[in-house]
């Protein structure tokens, strides 16, 4: 006797060796509290159109420190402010220095 595994589609079910599928994480979802794998088959990945071309990604602290991210369509987000290219090139890094400051005691 012999114990036979196999691996299936989480979306359809169909058969395929470990070579043939990729790995992919839900990290939200609406009623979703934790982020869920799903083992899909390679060719199925083209059933989900990626819009992130298209899509701003935004973290938001609020004065509470809570955080949350905001996803928006890039078109929504350049009428936030007619110059809004400008705007997010001149605006400062998350990482290092605030422009202006120096390292040191400034003597």
């Amino acid at each position: 006797m012999a114990i036979v595994s196999k691996k299936i589609s989480d979306l359809t079910g169909a058969e395929g060796t470990d070579n043939e599928f990729a790995a992919v994480v839900v990290r939200q979802y609406p009623g979703m509290d934790q982020p869920k794998a799903l083992d899909v088959l390679v060719p199925e990945l083209g059933q989900f159109k990626d819009v992130s071309d298209d899509l701003v990604i935004l973290e938001v602290t609020m004065p509470d420190n809570s955080r949350r991210d905001v996803y928006v369509k890039l078109a929504d987000f350049k009428k936030v402010a007619p110059n809004m290219d400008e705007i997010v090139k001149k605006a400062r890094g998350t990482r290092g220095r605030v422009p202006g400051t120096r390292v040191g005691n400034g003597s």
